[in-house]
């Protein structure tokens, strides 16, 4: 190597006002999936949930706020862009999971409530 070969560097760079808006408007995306879940999980909890019912339930509560972390994580180091595509692609992610979630209670109740 000749010595005036420098290595590459990581440095972060801030993160501007762009990027903060948004994560804060995905932010109310996310928290309106863990706000049905919650509704749903009280609807299923009148009806008498077994232990398989109430993990699943209670783990669609917590799955967006999860996937939210995971794409912040994804995008800390990248622009706007690469924020906005991580939010996006978690957003997808929490919509598939949650159609599976209500697929499966709602199709299948009996797999969930008690007998």
């Amino acid at each position: 190597m000749s010595e005036n070969a420098q290595e590459p560097t990581l440095e972060r760079k801030p993160l501007g006002w762009a990027s903060y808006l948004v994560m804060g408007l995905a932010g109310l995306f996310y928290a309106y999936a863990i706000w049905n879940a919650i509704f749903h999980l009280i609807q299923m909890a009148h009806l008498g949930l077994n232990p398989t019912g109430w993990f699943t339930l209670v783990f669609a509560v917590v799955f967006p706020a999860l996937v939210y972390l995971g794409a912040l994580a994804v995008g800390r180091r990248r622009g706007v862009l690469g924020v906005s595509v991580a939010l996006l692609a978690g957003l997808g992610l929490v919509a598939v999971f949650w159609l599976d979630v209500i697929g499966y209670s709602v199709l299948n109740p009996a797999a969930l409530l008690t007998a």
